[in-house]
């Protein structure tokens, strides 16, 4: 089975998530955080396939996307400035993807992406004495 994407935005009260791959009716959801939308996508989906006799799905089945600019919205943690040199991208337009000014190609997205999970792979290794 392909993986089921849920599309992920930042709300006034917390994230929401929705997907179109379903055959009738979209299926969404809400939460206040990250960790309670990924476990209220699955159940939310699974209630959904039972109601249409399908099999249900476990949470590896489920894909949670967002676009760039959500992701430097939920994550303002990670500094774009600092990413962008890091990549080798330029700060400028890294911060106007950041921003929502441009959307970046596939390519780009790519690019981005795999800076970003190098440095949480980076970060997963380090250890404090």
């Amino acid at each position: 089975m392909k993986s089921i994407v849920f599309v992920v935005e930042k709300t006034t009260t917390g994230y929401s998530a929705y997907a179109n791959d379903f055959d009738k009716y979209p299926v969404g959801t809400t939460a206040e955080n990250i960790e309670q939308l990924r476990k209220n996508v699955l159940d939310a989906t699974n209630l959904y396939l039972s109601e249409i006799g399908k099999k249900v799905v476990k949470e590896n089945d489920i894909s949670l996307v967002l676009d760039v600019r959500q992701f430097f919205e939920f994550y303002k943690i990670i500094n774009a400035k600092a990413l962008a040199e890091r990549i080798g991208m330029s700060q400028s337009l890294l911060s106007q993807y950041a921003n929502g000014i441009k959307k970046p190609s596939e390519k780009q997205t790519d690019k981005i992406l795999e800076g970003v999970r190098q440095l949480g792979r980076e970060l997963a290794k380090i250890e404090f004495i």
